[in-house]
């Protein structure tokens, strides 16, 4: 089964269903390369929203290129697993915080994930070394 055919999982938030899945996509910008680019997809289960959380590589920057795992971001002194609901929560709590993300929007929205990395990873300290 590949990644892009994984079922949705559940995450409860306050009483709103949510159903959310982590995947990778590869672009080309017009030359040889192919940019990687995590992405958090979530969207409300009773709702219209539509978000999508995306990392892409960039100086200091890491998604997964085979040296992390299917969900793992990093910069040199944080990681975050988009593979744990904890994180998935603190995630969906930026965007809606900081972002203004409305659940119930038919416009989807896009949020870069570096703009909330570090609050994320401010939260959650105990998952923010890269497992060895």
């Amino acid at each position: 089964m590949s990644r892009s055919e994984k079922k949705s999982r559940r995450l409860v938030v306050d009483g709103t269903v949510f159903l959310w899945k982590v995947g990778h996509r590869h672009e080309r910008d017009g030359g040889p390369e192919q940019n990687c680019r995590e992405i958090l997809a979530v969207h409300p289960l009773d709702g219209r929203g539509r978000l999508e959380i995306v990392f892409r590589p960039g100086p200091g920057r890491l998604v997964p290129d085979g040296r992390l795992h299917s969900g793992g971001v990093a910069t040199a002194g944080a990681y975050l697993n988009l593979n744990e609901p904890g994180t998935v929560r603190a995630l969906v709590d930026e965007a809606i915080s900081v972002h203004g993300w409305d659940t119930d929007d038919a416009v989807p929205r896009t949020v870069d994930g570096w703009s909330v990395f570090d609050a994320v990873s401010a939260r959650r300290p105990e998952t923010t070394q890269e497992p060895g």
